[in-house]
């Protein structure tokens, strides 16, 4: 896992993930990113931004109907506006809409609580504990089972637990690693590890990918 990651960074170098000013909007990114491209739910917070309304506060007083407005780029925006509002009475109820005190809490009970918001799965409440609260979970999507599949490193069948305890398992537990390591694999799902027609020679791991063929 280590010599993958070498590979990317060589390649492509650092990602400067996640995009965003604040670390409430990186939570709006990672509950608006689900089920749509990253350029959609850019947009989305664009019209946030442009009437600043990027703060728990603010957020929470717009209706249902305003706020699903102002989300509609992102895709499936009425149940985004659900989820949205879900978490911001969440964070007013639970921590004063505080994410100082949000974030105080130890990770698996963070991370349960956020599970059991309406629309949270486990890669975005791991996406928010990683971008947002600098804790040392590891990401998986789909560009990461992709890689993994064809690369012989888990089973196609493999669930979200197990192919992050591969991870978790095979690196130190250091957020800043974690966050390069799954931005980077993103980077090279989208640019070469396609899901039709993948570009494996030109691909930075192309040779990985030979080897292990050749092992077996």
């Amino acid at each position: 896992m280590r010599r993958y990651y070498r590979r990317l960074w060589a390649h492509f170098g650092p990602q400067h993930w996640w995009p965003g000013d604040t670390r409430f909007e990186v939570i709006l990114g990672a509950l608006l990113t689900q089920n749509t491209s990253w350029r959609n739910a850019e947009m989305a917070l664009g019209n946030l931004r442009r009437r600043r309304l990027l703060s728990p506060r603010k957020l929470g007083c717009l209706s249902a109907v305003q706020l699903s407005r102002l989300l509609r780029p992102s895709g499936y925006y009425r149940q985004k506006t659900r989820t949205v509002r879900s978490f911001l009475r969440y964070l007013e109820k639970r921590c004063a809409g505080s994410l100082n005190r949000l974030f105080r809490q130890p990770t698996p009970s963070l991370r349960t609580e956020l599970l059991s918001l309406p629309g949270v799965g486990p890669e975005t409440a791991d996406s928010i504990l990683l971008y947002a609260g600098q804790r040392p979970v590891f990401v998986i999507d789909g560009y990461t089972r992709r890689v993994l599949d064809r690369h012989g490193l888990a089973p196609a069948a493999a669930g979200y637990a197990e192919l992050q305890h591969l991870f978790q398992n095979s690196l130190p537990p250091d957020p800043a690693l974690y966050n390069e390591y799954h931005a980077l694999l993103v980077a090279v799902g989208k640019t070469y590890c396609h899901r039709q027609q993948p570009n494996c020679p030109a691909c930075p791991l192309g040779v990985e990918l030979e080897n292990r063929h050749a092992r077996g």
